[in-house]
């Protein structure tokens, strides 16, 4: 049996890398482009109403906007403490997302029987999941030696999960039941 070694250059396999996080943004970005179209489109039924957003969205964005600015700081000084602080921003806003949630079923409004509910969870769950494997990604970076590359990486997944939070947080202040229907074309 003849078995070859195929060596990678490091130049490479940063490469990879790159091409392989650009494609990932790539892909949730068209999941959760399609969910929050179809949040639109749900939302134009009659039996959506709005729901009241919680406080604790306000400090969920602004804990992520810290942590986006403090990886960011990591990337380009390739500082383990600006790594390290960005990461526990991470964490912090998976635990004001939770807050947020908890806050929300305490004013009864629930998964089930308005679907701007439903959606509400569906995307801020599956965003919190994403935002749980940028802290896997981070965990894995912020243990491993060296590695400035792999910090910028990771500042970018964090960048691409600000924007999508951005968008998510833009759509549910402003996408109100009567504007889904003005988009949608249906009326009342």
């Amino acid at each position: 049996m003849n078995t070859t070694t195929l060596r990678i250059s490091a130049a490479d396999r940063e490469r990879a890398l790159s091409t392989g996080v650009w494609a990932l943004l790539a892909v949730v970005t068209s999941l959760f482009g399609l969910f929050l179209t179809a949040y639109v489109m749900r939302l134009a039924s009659p039996d959506a109403t709005a729901i009241a957003m919680p406080w604790q969205l306000w400090l969920s964005t602004a804990v992520l906007v810290a942590g986006s600015g403090l990886l960011h700081q990591a990337s380009r000084s390739a500082s383990r403490t600006w790594l390290m602080a960005g990461g526990l921003c991470g964490v912090a806003f998976v635990a004001v997302q939770c807050w947020a949630w908890q806050a929300l079923q305490a004013a009864n409004v629930v998964l089930t029987g308005n679907p701007a509910a439903s959606f509400f969870y569906l995307l801020t769950g599956l965003h919190a999941l994403h935002a749980v494997g940028g802290l896997v990604a981070w965990g894995n970076v912020s243990g491993a030696p060296g590695g400035d590359r792999r910090i910028a990486l990771c500042a970018r997944y964090w960048h691409f999960l600000l924007a999508v939070w951005l968008a998510l947080f833009a759509a549910f202040r402003w996408i109100t039941p009567d504007v889904a229907r003005a988009i949608c074309g249906v009326t009342p």
